[in-house]
């Protein structure tokens, strides 16, 4: 299939090796960010917060959240050019969304008469939130969704990326504890450019079951 959209995924693979020498230009960032911001979310529900590593100083920080396990992600904390932590809030409540209604109408997207009723969709997060106001794997889900336009985004623009669930929650969540401020980080994204000759991952075929074994048409 000759489409670039089509191109630019199967251009798309997992970095095992970033090249620190190069960054990403901020023209590029910024599009990378404001697509993570556009993400679409159940309810535009939008549980979520994303922590962008640029500094050393940040990147240090990272780097020592491998002290304990995944030490194979490590260097990318380092050299990759930027990584984001994607965090998701464990206890979305309606007073949250509301701050979302708010925005639903201020932006002239929603008519202020129908206020209540888009508060009302509150219930599909009520529905997944147990009796300790937990709603975790619901809001998880929710994050995904913006990792997987961020992962399209950065194929559209030729920046490399690795996503890693290979990272100490724990840690992250005691060394980035102020930024987090409650929300919980389990997957982070490395985003830069391939080290020439070093990464053994790059060039290969892709290697995706047919069609014909995942998608059913009717």
């Amino acid at each position: 299939m000759s489409h670039q959209i089509i191109k630019d995924l199967n251009r798309r693979y997992t970095v095992k090796k970033y090249d620190s020498s190069k960054r990403i230009p901020a023209e590029d960032l910024n599009i990378v960010l404001e697509a993570l911001r556009l993400s679409a979310s159940s309810i535009n529900s939008q549980p979520w917060k994303f922590i962008v590593i640029e500094s050393d100083e940040a990147k240090q920080r990272f780097h020592e959240t491998f002290a304990n396990k995944h030490q194979f992600n490590q260097p990318h904390a380092k050299e990759a050019s930027h990584t984001i932590l994607f965090a998701y809030d464990p206890h979305f409540t309606k007073d949250k969304y509301r701050k979302r209604v708010d925005v639903e109408v201020s932006s002239g997207h929603l008519p202020e008469e129908m206020y209540d009723k888009m508060l009302g969709a509150y219930a599909f997060a009520e529905a997944n939130t147990d009796e300790n106001g937990f709603n975790g794997h619901w809001t998880k889900s929710q994050m995904y969704l913006a990792l997987g336009n961020t992962l399209h985004t950065l194929a559209r623009l030729g920046i490399d990326s690795t996503t890693m669930e290979g990272v100490d929650s724990e840690l992250i969540g005691e060394q980035f504890k102020h930024e987090l401020d409650g929300y919980v980080c389990e997957v982070a994204l490395a985003m830069g450019y391939y080290k020439q000759g070093e990464d053994f991952n790059h060039g290969r075929p892709k290697a995706r079951l047919a069609a014909e074994d995942v998608i059913v048409m009717l």
